[in-house]
């Protein structure tokens, strides 16, 4: 049977928020991709939030490559803002500092997540020169005018402004206003650069020390290592208006060429809580709120492969839910692939490979026998997970595709009574079919995260009584007691632990 192929790039269809629809996707240079995505104002600890479209983007990179596209992703650390100085005066402290520590603990939770494909985190405060040539050019063409030491984009001179979020002229003067200033011509107009307060942290210009406009950052940052036109720029919702929509404005007034051609805007999160009376109560994730997650704590707490499945069990446009009740539905959901994992594992004597052989490959020998149907849907479930993927990154959808796969290589071994009998050729058909499943899980940037073991504590009798679980489970599965031994496994699942079995023995963790 000839190699099942990857679908062509033609295939895939990207919601562009800029058209309000879904475009075939085609990069402007073939086979490479741009992509942009707008990182974290670095003034407080990373919260959940910030975790989100490192995630869906990571899934979005991962998928493109197996298409067979090349992926150039930037990030960028906002370092230099109003929020930043705030801060620093609140804490008695430096806008450095503050920057430092924080940029360091992102970067420390998209490590924890398996978040390891960004190629670049360029940071605001290591490219003035850029920023100011670029406000430079605006001033010579008409677009940008200097006044009191401040730079003010000119509204006025960009026919198109609005095009992003389709904004009347009063929303957006309304969205705005808080950017007055000494020397504005009208309340649309944004900053460029700012004029130097004291205290504030400055640097040199044509128009007297100062800094820069939160909006300019990224324009300037983008072109550096990107080009004039991206192919993907994403972000947070809550970011289409005004940051997007000023970006695109000055960007193609200086370059005089589209800024983007796709943009990707993803949803926001929200914490699901059961009040008394029985009803639900949604409400957006923000610090006014007091509901903001710390994501050290949440990755730590679920692990990352828990958070990462909370994120893409829903599409990106769609608000992002939390709570309880979704977080015990997504780690039921999760250790369906744990569990098969472990079983194909325990029938075959030892771990999956890293990257080993799927359906492709087996289904030619399985096709000749009785077992053809089960070759065919497996083989016809990675084309779904394929589909889904092609439908504006659908990762809600491929995950449905993978649970529909785990269901048909679990049929397959009790159909066949594996669990008794040690048939190799239906064994190779399982594993087969568990490959399938951790390669195409891979593309979505699950099981790439380096699991942390439990860690040693004061009190040894954590890992005592784990040790001793563990050994049950082992006494279970060596007199072929399989229901219980799954059932230790499955209870410790619900308690947020999990085990690992390796050819040195089972080990232990918390999270999925």
């Amino acid at each position: 049977m000839p190699r099942v192929r990857t679908i062509p790039a033609m295939s895939l269809r990207v919601y562009n928020t800029l058209s309000k629809q879904k475009e075939l996707f085609a990069p402007v240079e073939p086979g490479r991709v741009r992509m942009y995505l707008c990182g974290p104002t670095v003034y407080k600890p990373p919260h959940m939030g910030h975790m989100v479209g490192p995630i869906i983007f990571d899934a979005v990179k991962r998928y493109l490559i197996y298409k067979g596209f090349s992926v150039a992703w930037v990030v960028n650390i906002t370092d230099v803002d109003d929020k930043l100085i705030n801060e620093a005066n609140s804490q008695h402290t430096t806008v450095t500092a503050i920057a430092e520590r924080c940029t360091r603990d992102y970067l420390d939770c998209l490590a924890m997540l398996g978040v390891d494909t960004v190629d670049q985190f360029p940071k605001a405060s290591e490219h003035m020169a850029e920023m100011i040539a670029m406000i430079q050019k605006l001033i010579v063409k008409g677009h940008a005018y200097a006044a009191d030491g401040n730079v003010w984009f000119n509204v006025a001179t960009d026919p198109d402004y609005g095009k992003l979020s389709h904004r009347t002229t009063e929303q957006q003067e309304s969205g705005t206003r808080d950017l007055e200033g000494s020397g504005k011509r009208n309340p649309a107009d944004f900053a460029l650069w700012k004029a130097a307060k004291p205290g504030e942290p400055m640097w040199d210009s044509p128009w007297g020390k100062g800094r820069p406009g939160w909006h300019i950052e990224c324009s300037a940052m983008s072109m550096k290592y990107l080009g004039e036109t991206l192919d993907i720029h994403g972000g947070g919702m809550d970011l289409m208006f005004p940051h997007h929509e000023n970006e695109l404005a000055q960007s193609e007034s200086y370059s005089d060429k589209p800024f983007v051609k796709y943009w990707m805007h993803n949803g926001l999160t929200r914490v699901r809580t059961k009040l008394a009376s029985g009803e639900w109560k949604d409400e957006k994730e923000s610090k006014s709120l007091g509901n903001v997650r710390d994501a050290r704590e949440m990755i730590s707490g679920l692990g990352p492969d828990l958070v990462r499945y909370l994120i893409l069990s829903t599409h990106y446009r769609s608000p992002i839910e939390s709570g309880d009740e979704v977080i015990a539905a997504a780690r039921k959901g999760l250790s369906t692939f744990a569990r098969l994992v472990e079983r194909v594992q325990r029938l075959s004597g030892q771990p999956l490979a890293e990257k080993g052989d799927d359906m492709d490959r087996a289904a030619g020998s399985l096709l000749e026998t009785d077992h053809a149907a089960y070759a065919r849907n497996v083989l016809a479930l990675k084309m779904k997970f394929q589909e889904m993927m092609d439908d504006d990154f659908n990762t809600a959808g491929a995950i449905a595709a993978l649970h529909e796969m785990a269901g048909e290589v679990n049929a397959f071994i009790e159909r066949n009574d594996l669990e008794r009998g040690k048939n190799r050729e239906l064994l190779a058909g399982a594993l087969a079919g568990a490959h399938t499943i951790k390669n195409l899980a891979a593309v979505l940037g699950f099981f790439t995260a380096k699991a942390a073991t439990a860690p040693a504590k004061d009190d040894p009798l954590p890992g005592q009584l784990m040790a001793l679980l563990i050994k049950l489970r082992q006494q279970a599965r060596a007199s072929k007691h399989f229901a219980l031994a799954d059932g230790i496994r499955d209870g410790l699942t619900e308690i947020g632990i999990t085990l690992e079995d390796r050819p040195g023995g089972t080990e232990w963790r918390r999270g999925v």
